[in-house]
């Protein structure tokens, strides 16, 4: 499986502070549930990586609108 592979699974996300000082990812998918905790440094490392794959998405959409 690939990132651009489409599934049929739903899954929410919830993203915020831990009592312990970490940023904690939360996965759960029905029965399934991932907590994934960072420090701080790697969760602004995750965001940029989040804000630069958002702009390259925007722009590969943008190409498809304009031919």
């Amino acid at each position: 499986m690939g990132i651009n592979d489409e599934q049929d699974i739903e899954a929410n996300l919830q993203i915020g502070p831990t009592d312990q000082g970490m940023v904690r990812l939360f996965i759960f998918a029905g029965d399934l549930e991932i907590p994934m905790d960072f420090d701080p440094e790697e969760a602004d490392d995750i965001a940029e990586e989040l804000r630069a794959a958002a702009e390259t998405a925007r722009n590969m959409s943008q190409g498809k609108k304009k031919r």
